[in-house]
């Protein structure tokens, strides 16, 4: 279906930016903690140019004929664990609301799918809020299973 939509992957932009944070702020969850406002706070345009400036990490949006519809970062962990392998971590994985349940979601995963076999991957792993449960049976759908608990603590 995303086919006939034209939609392709590409780099973010500086200009990307203010779509971007739409979308993360889309949500309930979002909502309580992103400021998606004119103008944007510069604290994103500083973590657009950190992102962009480490090799390590790839801030990628969905384009639909010029139009973000879709987004995700990728950060590739050197480990010592899997012999020294690389994992891929994927997040902020959003898709805009009118676009959803066209399969941009899922051909945007199989796409960080391969971008993290090219970089050497031996795995791709990600978290998810545990109120999501929609997106708990999107990633199951994709091959994607429960493995751990994830923790975390705000600084």
């Amino acid at each position: 279906m995303t086919d006939a939509l034209k939609v392709h992957f590409r780099p973010a932009t500086r200009a990307d930016v203010p779509a971007i944070v739409r979308m993360l702020a889309e949500d309930a969850l979002g909502a309580g903690r992103e400021r998606y406002e004119t103008p944007l706070p510069g604290a994103y345009y500083t973590a657009f140019e950190a992102i962009q400036a480490d090799p390590n990490q790839e801030l990628v949006v969905a384009d639909l004929d010029g139009e973000v519809v879709g987004t995700l970062q990728l950060t590739f962990l050197p480990s010592l664990s899997y012999q020294g392998g690389i994992r891929a971590q994927v997040e902020s994985v959003r898709v805009r609301e009118q676009f959803r349940g066209q399969g941009i979601g899922a051909e945007m995963m199989e796409w960080a799918l391969e971008r993290a076999r090219q970089r050497g991957c031996r795995l791709m792993q990600l978290t998810s809020h545990q109120s999501r449960r929609g997106a708990h049976r999107f990633y199951e759908k994709l091959g994607f299973t429960k493995s751990h608990v994830g923790m975390k603590i705000e600084l």
